[in-house]
């Protein structure tokens, strides 16, 4: 292995595979992996898909030495250092435990998996704590100099205690786009767009105000013929007290991704679409505050776009020194119990509290509960039971 206790410093190149050569990998994880290898020890040494053809151009284009099309096999012949998933939801179970069996780190795009069962038994499959190997979530919108910058800023309170919040992921997707079979069904996509599209900006939310308390929710199928809602909203209290309002949907052609705190202080507003730099930040001193203390809270410093590559930044120096990176175990495991949180109290019309999703519950190994008129129609229930 690469990282090991008593040498973590080892300068030699990190092995990198890349599993699932789709359009998240070639827009994506191969841009941040060779932006990266120019500046330090990292060589892409295979890829895997089930698909030869694509596995075997993908190779060609990035010129790297072996492509496959089974996993296991790769895993055993090339032994790299670190994995990145790429693929659908429903394959990030078994991958990344394969992955991590083999001693590999692993690198998995969001959603993480389909249900904090499945996230439960990756989390067990790790190494032994403090030595790994780790598996990580792509998060990327909580890295980045914005990002870092404002969570400070909450952190150390000086823009006072953060009290309202709202947090919207308001996109459009058409028709065409649920054409294609595996989309909007719970099996491939794990859920609607609170799973699929609004994560990104619950992540940032939870990274910037720290734990969640309770949630109440509200879910449907507006406009699109799919297992899955198209709309969710929900109000979230926060363990500081804080209050939030959560929007997401796929049915907005005015579309935009938005994050606004309400402090004591200032109020403190992200607005984009896909990612954001430093001009994407607003921070609105309150009355009183001097014109001194607004200038340095709006001091973000160097601009870092929030992007695959400001995380996998991170998360290659945490390998090399051999510690758990952010957005794995807990830290990776708090967006997805949100979410499941978020379908029960919609689901059920209850109130969920954080941490009561456990096993028993029926949100534990899906996110649809098995309820009647949200679970898949092939889905086993108890005689007399439809959906």
């Amino acid at each position: 292995m690469f990282v090991t206790t008593s040498n973590p410093s080892r300068r030699e190149p990190v092995r990198v595979a890349i599993v699932g050569t789709g359009a998240i990998a070639r827009g994506s994880h191969l841009p941040a992996l060779t932006a990266l290898a120019a500046g330090q020890p990292l060589e892409i040494v295979a890829a895997v898909d089930v698909d030869a053809a694509s596995v075997e151009a993908f190779c060609a284009e990035a010129a790297i030495a072996h492509a496959y099309t089974d996993l296991d096999r790769m895993l055993a012949e090339q032994r790299p250092d670190l994995v990145t998933l790429a693929t659908p939801p429903r394959f990030h179970r078994d991958q990344t435990v394969a992955a991590l069996r083999a001693g590999a780190w692993v690198w998995c795009e969001k959603p993480p998996c389909p249900s904090l069962e499945d996230f439960d038994a990756i989390e067990a499959a790790e190494g032994p704590s403090g030595r790994g190997p780790y598996a990580a979530i792509v998060f990327q919108h909580r890295f980045g100099s914005g990002a870092r910058h404002v969570r400070a800023l909450l952190a150390g309170h000086a823009m006072g205690r953060p009290l309202v919040a709202h947090c919207q992921t308001t996109w459009y997707r058409d028709e065409g786009y649920y054409s294609v079979p595996w989309r909007g069904t719970w099996s491939s996509e794990g859920g609607g767009p609170s799973m699929g599209h609004g994560i990104h900006q619950m992540d940032l939310l939870l990274d910037l105000l720290g734990p969640w308390a309770e949630i109440r929710a509200m879910a449907g199928r507006l406009v699109h013929d799919v297992e899955t809602e198209d709309v969710s909203t929900a109000l979230i209290r926060f363990e500081n007290g804080a209050m939030a309002t959560v929007v997401n949907s796929v049915l907005s052609p005015d579309e935009v991704s938005r994050i606004r705190i309400d402090c004591e202080r200032a109020t403190v507003e992200l607005t984009h679409l896909y990612g954001h730099r430093n001009t994407d930040w607003r921070i609105t001193p309150a009355p009183g505050v001097t014109s001194e203390e607004a200038d340095a809270w709006r001091d973000f410093g160097a601009d870092v776009p929030s992007s695959h590559e400001a995380q996998l930044t991170g998360l290659l120096a945490d390998l090399r020194a051999g510690r758990r990176p952010r957005s794995s175990g807990a830290d990776g495991r708090k967006s997805l119990e949100l979410v499941a949180a978020l379908y029960k109290a919609a689901f059920t019309g209850s109130t969920v509290r954080a941490g009561e999703i456990g096993h028993g519950d029926p949100f534990y190994g899906a996110l649809h509960g098995d309820v009647p008129g949200w679970a898949p129609r092939n889905v086993d229930r108890p005689e007399g039971v439809v959906a």
